[in-house]
């Protein structure tokens, strides 16, 4: 899951090194923390969320076919 994070991540932003994902796992679900550069938290969320809410999306639709868990995503810098 968080090769897949990457490689949606990464091509957007400025400093694609400063990218780091964090796994936490509790009994029903995980967390995945995405930290970017402060600099890229707006390439990251896009205009009203746009950017953020479709990399949620494709996240959740993969997680939905291989997690037996939910699934969430928390972005920040």
């Amino acid at each position: 899951m968080k090769n897949l994070i990457e490689s949606l991540v990464k091509p957007l932003v400025d400093y694609p090194e400063e990218v780091t994902i964090e796994a936490v796992e509790e009994d029903n679900r995980i967390i995945y923390k995405l930290t970017v550069h402060k600099d890229d938290i707006g390439k990251v969320i896009g205009k009203r969320g746009r950017v953020a809410k479709a990399i949620r999306t494709v996240v959740y639709a993969y997680a939905h076919t291989t997690e037996n868990k939910k699934v969430f995503l928390e972005i920040t810098e």
